[in-house]
């Protein structure tokens, strides 16, 4: 099975051209899906799922004849994929290890298309439960005066050796740079009382304000913290006999789960960013 995924300025005759190709070279449309935001000057999004025997001897060949009889004349921006085949992932992690562990049991009983191939945190503390699942753990400490050193060491690890980072509450700002260079998606989650209440303590300061939904975002990480394209977010109704602790509780359910889609739907190739937003099939 292959995924073919594009997006290109409206017009008529996308899907027919599109169709057109796979039919031409074999391939037998099984899923397919389309956004568009104004057809009259629009942006037009298209994800395929389809079937072609000896996929893996040929993408190459068809993503040539893709680029050729398609794609340039149509001005898109296109990629192929193969869908049995894993995204390999990293995860950054600080000491909260409720989504971590949440991300390393799905993907040991197969419940996402990923490969956790290495986790990094700046504490130690979580060593021994990510060894349990029987994958690498490597420390590196991150203070302010050694920041860059610590980005480097970092990038050393990840540039080039997987397909998206995961920041399962990894607690510190990433630089610009380190983005570039490692050079895949990043992947983030944080709780929604953001901005209101940002920092440390923020279930404690939210009840206070009493605080009637709580609540995860996860989204694409840019330079910019906490801004970037959003890919998923949930909520769930508090009240005023809710304790902080139970907040934070409720909270940490939800930010497990929201994490777990908007990696899920990466993997599955479900979403294409639109800007400074996201289109999610």
């Amino acid at each position: 099975m292959g995924r073919l995924v594009v997006s290109c300025a409206d017009r008529p005759g996308i899907v027919a051209a599109v169709s057109r190709f796979l039919y031409e070279h074999g391939a037998n449309i099984v899923e397919s899906d389309q956004y568009s935001t104004d057809p009259e000057g629009g942006t037009f999004f298209l994800r395929t799922v389809f079937h072609r025997a000896g996929l893996a001897a040929l993408r190459p060949d068809l993503e040539r004849r893709f680029a050729a009889e398609v794609g340039r004349p149509l001005q898109m921006q296109w990629k192929f994929t193969a869908a049995g085949v894993p995204k390999r992932a990293a995860i950054m992690v600080s000491r909260y290890d409720h989504c971590l562990l949440d991300l390393l049991w799905r993907a040991r009983r197969d419940e996402l298309d990923l490969e956790v191939g290495l986790v990094i945190s700046n504490h130690p503390d979580l060593a021994d439960d990510v060894r349990s699942f029987g994958v690498p753990f490597v420390h590196i400490p991150v203070t302010a005066d050694a920041k860059a050193e610590a980005e480097r060491r970092q990038i050393e690890l990840l540039a080039g050796n997987f397909d998206l980072v995961i920041l399962a509450r990894y607690m510190q700002i990433l630089s610009a740079h380190f983005l570039a260079a490692v050079a895949v998606p990043v992947i983030n989650i944080h709780h929604s009382f953001l901005p209101s209440f940002a920092g440390a303590g923020p279930h404690a300061r939210a009840r206070d304000r009493g605080v009637k939904l709580i609540g995860a975002t996860a989204h694409y990480a840019t330079e910019h913290l906490d801004e970037g394209p959003i890919i998923e977010q949930d909520v769930v109704r508090v009240t005023h006999r809710d304790s902080a602790d139970e907040l934070e509780r409720r909270g940490a359910d939800v930010e497990r789960t929201v994490l777990a889609r908007a990696v899920q739907w990466h993997c599955e190739d479900r979403i294409v960013r639109d800007g400074e937003r996201t289109v999610v099939f």
